[in-house]
């Protein structure tokens, strides 16, 4: 599977700060030359929520011989054993919070937990079993965690910040060499924003766990019955009817490549494996059908196609989708008139959005604050805001009103209308 790394920094250093959480840090050296034999890290703590004797660190995964192993709080490395587990048959594998490592060439995670040490066990003997926190019948359930993914050797440090299994502690990373670099970042209060904004969501809010303190991923939520098995099964269908008539051109770093729907396939050319029709999971996932394997061809290919059907990007969303569908057998004479019209008949979402609102009515909460799927489109009323020089593009029967001017200065907007050749039959 493609990786998700992100590669920060050549051979430059590493270090981690958390927003609303923790931090690592780093090695100041040149980013072109070779990696050091070991990377100063040092966790900052930022949450505003914990004290630093709260927060443990644990650094875990394997050496360059492949052997699971821990980094202790002096930086050495130690491969796991049974012997580490304690009476409770877990192991106690914590670094106090706040202490400097050098850390050794290795790959795996740097994990941070608040309240609570996080139970990690050995299993058959040289095995360590990771804390799975999304499952709510795992030990580490109850314990504010989450952890950073990296892979350091001789071509330098890379890393992220993941969160693509699970979201509690925003973690953040700034790598320092010849240049600084940082990902990860949340703004004040962005950790509670994101926590409320999907715990009030009707579909996505069955994914906030542990009395609000944790969002798992959708995918892992299917696996776990919080969230619907078909969420992106009507849009693959759409996916899938459009390019049985259109090539899909997908483009990777090494080349372009040209599929088409042929059935339940998507067949590309130049070697890629064909792509059955995918489920949500396989989507979610980038797996099964859209399974992307590291050879360079059908790996890219796969996981790009995944992105865009997750990302929404294949087919556009929104009214303009409902528009296109009507527009289709009007064009070129259909006014907007004409159009709202067709739309209030075609979707009772229209007619009541374009209705004169009723007293008891909380239309900001219906319109705004809510997602009504329609034909297996996404309808929401969106706010757009911008600075001056910002560009628009949207269809031109998209509907869209204005809003006030609070301002004591006029406001100017420029528009102009761009439409394909084969309309008049140019």
């Amino acid at each position: 599977m493609i990786s998700r790394r992100m590669f920060l920094g050549g051979a430059a250093a590493v270090a981690a700060a958390l927003p609303v959480g923790i931090a690592v840090t780093s090695w100041t050296g040149d980013a072109k030359a070779a990696a050091p034999a070991g990377l100063t890290l040092s966790a900052v703590n930022r949450t505003g929520a914990h004290a630093d004797s709260d927060l443990t660190m644990y650094i875990v995964g394997t050496d360059p011989a492949g052997h699971q192993a821990f980094v202790r709080a002096d930086g050495s490395l130690q491969a796991v054993t049974a012997a580490l587990n304690g009476a409770n048959g877990f192991a106690d594998l914590s670094i106090p919070f706040g202490a400097r490592i050098t850390l050794p060439k290795m790959s795996g995670r740097i994990y941070f937990a608040a309240g609570a040490k996080l139970p990690f066990k050995v299993v058959n003997g040289s095995a360590l079993q990771f804390p799975a926190g999304l499952v709510s019948s795992d030990p580490s359930f109850g314990v504010p965690h989450d952890w950073i993914e990296f892979t350091f050797n001789d071509a330098g440090m890379f890393c992220n910040t993941t969160m693509v299994d699970m979201f509690s502690l925003p973690l953040a990373i700034q790598l320092t060499g010849k240049a600084a670099q940082t990902t990860g970042t949340l703004g004040p209060g962005g950790r509670a924003a994101i926590l409320k904004t999907l715990s009030a969501d009707p579909v996505f809010g069955k994914l906030v766990v542990d009395n609000g303190q944790r969002v798992i991923a959708p995918g892992h939520g299917i696996e776990a019955g919080l969230f619907p098995a078909d969420f992106f099964d009507a849009f693959i269908d759409q996916v899938w009817t459009k390019y049985a008539a259109t090539d899909l051109v997908v483009k990777t770093d090494t080349n372009t490549f040209t599929g088409r729907v042929s059935g339940d396939v998507l067949r590309f050319d130049k070697g890629v494996a064909p792509i059955t029709r995918p489920s949500t999971k396989d989507v979610l996932f980038c797996d099964g059908a859209l399974a992307a394997p590291n050879d360079g061809v059908t790996g890219p290919v796969a996981a790009i196609v995944a992105a865009g059907l997750n990302r929404g990007t294949l087919v556009a969303t929104g009214s303009h989708r409902f528009v296109e569908a009507i527009a289709e057998r009007h064009r070129p004479q259909m006014n907007s008139a004409e159009m709202r019209k067709r739309l209030a008949e075609r979707h009772p979402w229209f007619a009541d959005l374009m209705s004169p609102p009723r007293d008891d009515e909380d239309r900001i909460a219906r319109f705004m604050g809510a997602t009504t799927v329609g034909d297996g489109i996404p309808l929401q009323v969106a706010e757009i805001t911008g600075e001056p020089g910002d560009v628009f593009l949207m269809h031109p029967h998209a509907l869209h009103g204005l809003s006030s001017n609070v301002l004591n200065t006029p406001r100017l907007a420029l528009t102009q209308t761009i439409c394909p050749k084969a309309w008049f039959g140019a």
